[in-house]
């Protein structure tokens, strides 16, 4: 058994717990926030422990933590969780920048635990099965990827649009492109940004595209306009459209060059997050430090997209 101890509150940290209902052998003991008024509203939803300090969550019987709060908080939560002898998962961006980050990796390495950023997609059923197939219809080398998200149903107040807790579309969104980019194209050789703050400290809509070692992106990201989509990833020999919301993939349609096509549809459950915490699970009882999906250079070359943009657009945080 897994025992978890979860650090926040918010709405992501219900769509953990969603997901945790449906993994073999792990379970919530603890809850702390930051906000009090929450933490006993989510006990008395899931159960678990209440605990009033973080220091309360950490000794209590857990063998891990998630860690569900803003990015201003995620690197300063992982290094106190790693110190007190604890597996971390963490929700994206796993810091505030690359120079936040590192230290976190290296105290997981020496600790000799287990540290894995929350990056969802790879472990959905579809992508997982997309992967598969290519293996023997493929459709030749990736040379370029198309993929964004603009969201429109964040209410006024929203930590989204809060500079002091590292909001922004770059932050909150745009992890899942760098990701997708990065799976399919290597590493990033070259990037371009462009982003405006309509009127807030953080950006409400960022563009970037970006050269990698395989190929290129155009990304996009963004809280003011809707533009929930699908994502295209052109090969060789053929292109995958991943449909909307790519992000949760469910359904693609493969269309080869020679003209035959395929479609794959692979529903999921429990709002997706098993499958990553089932994965992390599963490091844990091997005894493994890193994920082999999620690795920790991988996290690496995500934050430094996300760096790069924001230093292209302007949007520096506090203490950069």
């Amino acid at each position: 058994m897994i025992k978890f101890g979860i650090i926040g509150c918010g709405r992501i940290s219900h769509r953990f717990m969603q997901g945790l209902k449906q993994v073999a052998d792990a379970s919530l003991v603890s809850v702390w926030s930051r906000r009090a008024e929450s933490v006993n509203k989510f006990v008395d939803q899931y159960g678990g422990i209440a605990c009033n300090s973080l220091d309360e969550l950490l000794a209590s019987d857990i063998d891990a933590v998630y860690i569900a709060t803003l990015p201003d908080s995620h690197a300063e939560y992982s290094i106190t969780a790693l110190n007190a002898g604890k597996h971390v998962l963490c929700e994206k961006p796993a810091a505030v920048n690359l120079a936040q980050l590192e230290p976190v990796l290296q105290l997981a390495k020496s600790k000799g635990l287990l540290f894995m950023e929350g990056m969802k997609p790879p472990f959905y059923p579809l992508y997982k099965r997309l992967k598969e197939h290519l293996l023997t219809d493929p459709i030749g080398p990736a040379g370029y990827v198309r993929a964004g998200s603009a969201v429109m149903d964040c209410p006024p107040g929203h930590p989204n649009y809060s500079y002091d807790l590292v909001g922004g579309s770059l932050m909150g969104i745009a992890p899942y492109e760098s990701f997708l980019a990065l799976d399919w194209l290597g590493p990033m050789t070259d990037l371009q940004a462009m982003g405006r703050f309509s009127g807030k400290e953080i950006d409400m809509f960022s563009i970037f595209q970006t050269q990698h070692q395989e190929g290129y992106a155009q990304l996009y990201c963004g809280f003011d306009l809707y533009g929930k989509g699908d994502a295209l990833i052109a090969g060789t020999l053929g292109h995958i459209t991943i449909h909307k919301n790519w992000w949760n993939p469910a359904k693609a349609t493969i269309d080869y060059f020679d003209g035959h096509s395929v479609e794959l549809n692979e529903p999921f459950i429990a709002g997706g997050l098993n499958y990553e915490t089932e994965h992390f699970c599963e490091l844990i009882r091997k005894g493994q430090t890193e994920s082999p999906i999620i690795t920790h250079e991988l996290s690496r070359q995500m934050m430094a997209m996300l760096d790069e943009a924001r230093r292209q657009i302007g949007l520096k945080f506090k203490g950069e």
